[in-house]
């Protein structure tokens, strides 16, 4: 067709590379000083607990958001229930003369 985009050919490679994986390499250093201080662990840093406590506090605000959403709901259909029987009673109550 006239309007169909033409895209190049993309050549292809006689060669596979594969990713082999590697051992982890050790850097050490030389000391500074000559003192031969014992070397203390420091303690890794944890940052995925943060996220987790994170998301459940999104989790129990949603879901609070959603009970009270519910509750006002339900609240709305009864008030808006008693006001349809409170008409209903008034109009079957009150005296022929006022109809």
């Amino acid at each position: 067709m006239l309007l169909t985009p033409k895209y190049p050919q993309t050549p292809v490679s006689s060669t596979q590379y594969v990713n082999a994986p590697t051992a982890p390499v050790q850097l050490t250093h030389a000391p500074v000083c000559s003192c031969q201080q014992p070397r203390t662990a420091t303690p890794a840093r944890r940052i995925a607990p943060t996220l987790g406590v994170v998301t459940g506090a999104v989790a129990a605000v949603v879901a609070v958001g959603v009970v009270l959403t519910a509750l006002l709901v339900a609240v709305t259909v009864a008030a808006v229930s008693v006001a349809v029987v409170a008409v209903v009673a008034r109009s079957l109550l009150a005296p022929q003369r006022h109809r």
